[in-house]
């Protein structure tokens, strides 16, 4: 399969992150008038945006059914960066799922289902098989952002070649950026000195400039990566995230993007009206300042992401809250623009939403 493919010319259904929550993915396409295998009455098609699996208690369901989808030929998917995990034989957290070997930092996330060690090759090799973006000419999906670079080296590479070939290329392409010996010395020199706190929230941390600019090369010296996790930039200051003290930061690349072609991304964590404060710990949404879940990005007012952290149900069931009393699975019905939720909930767009809306602009740094 393309590494770009085309989506069908019918109406669609995109469904944000799944994150290994099936009862939640089931409930979706009851809702949106699916049966089990995704055929819909009325011939629309769902569109995963990535991020399948991980964190929730039943990832190998979650891709068994949405593998019977796209292999029945009633729905899409693209790859997202927890996939991508996978195929890379990256151990991450929240994926023990997949490699069963007991995980300290997977202990959050039980209990789960674990794939058997003998279908291990079985989801890969249907993983492989996904393209990293879709279009058509009214729209575009891909699970974290339309970076050009990327998109022009996936136009650029061979037909025959596949994404293990065209990411291992980059890879050494990264590698090498980072590897600069002035760069590395500084590096070590700042590992030195500050290493040890590196996992310490209560540690006043200076910011690292050469981590920063380390670690900013070797997400963007690949150009693939950032289609599934995002451009980011050195920062301006230190920040805590995921256990550990960052100095590079994600960017809001939707107010760059200049092109009059909708994007639909997920990956970013959106909170469902605000109500991300009734779950402790849930993570930030501080790429988004509008709440209203119905709001597109850009200065164009066109790019759109469905990711409404359906991904941190297990916080909900670890602190004993309602699973879905902060966090939903979305999709995004096009070319409607509405959404619905797994919840229950059902939104349409106000008269006057849409690409041409020129005049809602957001410009806070991320």
């Amino acid at each position: 399969m393309p590494l770009i493919s085309t989506l069908p010319d019918t109406p669609l259904d995109i469904v944000g992150d799944v994150h290994g929550e099936h009862a939640a993915l089931l409930a979706l396409m009851r809702r949106l008038g699916y049966d089990g295998a995704g055929r819909h009455p009325q011939g629309r098609r769902l569109v995963f945006v990535g991020d399948l699996c991980d964190r929730g208690p039943d990832s190998p369901a979650v891709i068994d059914q949405v593998r019977r989808i796209v292999e029945g030929g009633h729905g899409h998917a693209v790859l997202g960066n927890h996939e991508l995990h996978l195929l890379r034989g990256e151990r991450r957290e929240g994926n023990d799922w997949f490699w069963n070997e007991g995980a300290w930092h997977d202990h959050k996330y039980r209990p789960c289902a674990a794939l058997p060690a003998h279908r291990r090759r079985e989801v890969t090799d249907f993983l492989s098989t996904l393209p990293l973006a879709l279009e058509r000419a009214d729209l575009r999906v891909v699970h974290a952002a339309w970076y050009a670079p990327g998109i022009e080296a996936l136009r650029a590479a061979p037909a025959s070649s596949t994404l293990a070939q065209q990411f291992d290329h980059w890879e050494g392409v990264s590698d090498a950026a980072v590897s600069d010996p002035e760069l590395r010395r500084l590096v070590c020199e700042e590992l030195a000195e500050w290493g040890r706190h590196m996992r310490n929230p209560d540690f006043d941390m200076p910011m690292l400039w050469a981590l920063g600019l380390s670690d900013a090369l070797w997400q963007m010296s690949n150009p693939l990566r950032p289609l599934t996790s995002g451009i980011e930039r050195e920062a301006g200051q230190p920040f805590f995230s995921n256990g550990k003290w960052r100095f590079a930061e994600r960017v809001r690349w939707w107010l760059e993007y200049a092109e009059a072609v909708p994007v639909v991304v997920g990956h970013y964590w959106r909170h469902f009206q605000g109500t991300g404060a009734e779950v402790a710990g849930l993570p930030s949404s501080d790429c988004f300042d509008d709440p209203d879940a119905l709001a597109w990005h850009g200065p164009r007012r066109n790019v759109f992401c469905v990711d409404f952290s359906v991904g941190a149900r297990f916080l909900e069931r670890n602190t004993g809250a309602r699973p879905g009393a902060a966090t939903r699975l979305a999709a995004l019905r096009w070319p409607e623009r509405s959404l619905v939720f797994d919840t229950g909930e059902a939104f349409s767009p106000p008269a006057g939403e849409g690409a041409d809306a020129r005049e809602w602009v957001v410009d806070v740094p991320c």
